[in-house]
């Protein structure tokens, strides 16, 4: 009869960290509520309020529809945040943008792509996470290649005033203070 293989020390504790880390949730971090939102973004100007009016909705129509939409925002700056509900690090800097999409909803647009994401999984997610803005599904990723979304998610991009791509923002933001920062730069330019 053979041993029983035990798995070393080091593999014991490498799985346990990854194990960890997957699913782990950030601490409860206070996010406004659809009504606070309302009341911070009201008086916010036509195109603007048109995205809050559609505020956590889920919208279809693929690259056409939300390059209409960017077309449409043309003379305000713009950020679209690229996520799937079962990317870990989109989580985790969910209320970053929870928050920030309030805070500068009524000078900057923001966006929401839901790449390669089921849309029932997506609605779910954004259930769980409310958002003041709308996101595209993004099921055949037509819209995160056309964005630069090149490396995964979450990727964050910029757009200026003039409809011109400022900044790409690979991967997570680690703290809210990054994500402002990249606003006041290359969506506000100040």
């Amino acid at each position: 009869m053979r041993a029983p293989l035990v798995p070393s020390g080091a593999i014991v504790l490498a799985l346990l960290a990854a194990l960890a880390g997957c699913g782990a949730r950030q601490a409860h971090v206070r996010v406004p509520t659809p009504a606070q939102a309302a009341r911070e973004l009201s008086g916010a100007p036509a195109p603007l309020a048109a995205l809050h009016r559609e505020g956590d909705v889920l919208l279809s129509g693929g690259q056409t529809a939300f390059e209409q939409r960017l077309a449409a925002l043309r003379g305000r700056p713009v950020v679209v945040n690229a996520w799937a509900s079962w990317c870990t690090p989109c989580l985790a800097e969910v209320p970053f943008f929870q928050r920030t999409s309030v805070a500068y909803g009524r000078r900057v647009a923001f966006l929401g792509v839901a790449v390669d994401d089921a849309p029932p999984a997506s609605r779910r997610f954004m259930r769980e996470h409310w958002m003041s803005y709308p996101t595209y599904s993004d099921q055949g990723k037509q819209i995160a290649h056309a964005i630069g979304v090149n490396t995964g998610l979450p990727t964050t991009v910029f757009y200026d005033a003039r409809g011109r791509v400022s900044y790409v923002h690979q991967g997570q933001y680690r703290d809210e203070r990054q994500l402002t920062a990249d606003i006041a730069r290359y969506a506000l330019g100040t």
